[in-house]
């Protein structure tokens, strides 16, 4: 789920192959999870579950199951995206520079996926299963809407579904919580929306060149991209204002 004055994700393949560390498999696996905003979403939930009230060990069991949950995600846009990204020669991305192979990567998906099932199922079985619904909707986005006008559909139901996985859950699998209440299941999802434009921005000129017509691009082409960054950058800021200022109202739970 993938501008402005960035720097664009082509190389020329003429570079030297990378040697040493880099070229190992744990570390060409990290990058392929898409590390950066894994760790954000993972920390993002974490301190969420901490505000919420939620105890230390449920707190690190809500930001382990996300890390690995965003993995999963990475790993499987990387799969999904393969031959995308190599027309757009993003040799970046290991998958596609061939230091890193479809089967070890096929490999490590399957693992995550045997992971975080019970991590999940762990906080509990309304909150493991909204947090696993909103993997399966980031995955099934990966294949059906990420091309088109309804990109943004995908990122704002499985960012809907956070404040459930948060509200349901607890310490262990018998865990039951409350629903979340409506103002923040809305508020989240349109966070979500924001995400999706501002992750976005370093893929447009490849997405322009492909003919895929994402909203974020959409978007760009009549504001500009320089412009979009700072808009995007804005509404993002005010919706997490308001979900902090509904946290501190309504809260989270029903």
């Amino acid at each position: 789920m993938s501008a402005p004055s960035a720097p664009s994700e082509r190389e020329t393949a003429s570079q030297p192959p990378r040697r040493g560390i880099s070229r190992w498999v744990p570390v060409l696996l990290v990058r392929a999870a898409h590390p950066r905003q894994a760790l954000l979403s993972a920390v993002g939930l974490g301190v969420a579950a901490a505000a919420s009230g939620r105890s230390a060990r449920e707190v690190a069991l809500v930001t382990v199951t996300v890390l690995v949950g965003q993995a999963l995600l990475g790993w499987d846009d990387d799969l999904a995206d393969e031959s995308s990204d190599r027309a757009d020669e993003r040799v970046r991305k290991p998958l596609v520079a061939g230091t890193l192979d479809r089967g070890t990567l096929g490999f490590a998906l399957a693992c995550a996926v045997l992971l975080v099932v019970p991590l999940a199922l762990s906080s509990g079985i309304d909150a493991g299963l909204s947090y696993l619904l909103s993997l399966a909707v980031g995955v099934l986005g990966h294949r059906l809407l990420r091309s088109g006008r309804w990109s943004w559909l995908p990122w704002a139901v499985a960012f809907a579904l956070y404040p459930a996985y948060l509200s349901y859950g607890g310490w262990g699998g018998a865990a039951d919580g409350h629903p979340p209440t409506i103002a923040m299941t809305v508020a989240v999802a349109f966070l979500g929306v924001g995400v999706h434009v501002l992750t976005s921005l370093r893929g447009l000129v490849d997405d322009n060149r492909a003919g895929r017509r994402t909203l974020p691009l959409r978007l760009a082409l009549r504001i500009g991209a320089p412009r979009l960054l700072v808009l995007a950058s804005l509404y993002s800021v005010v919706v997490i204002g308001v979900i902090l200022l509904l946290g501190s109202t309504v809260g989270l739970s029903q």
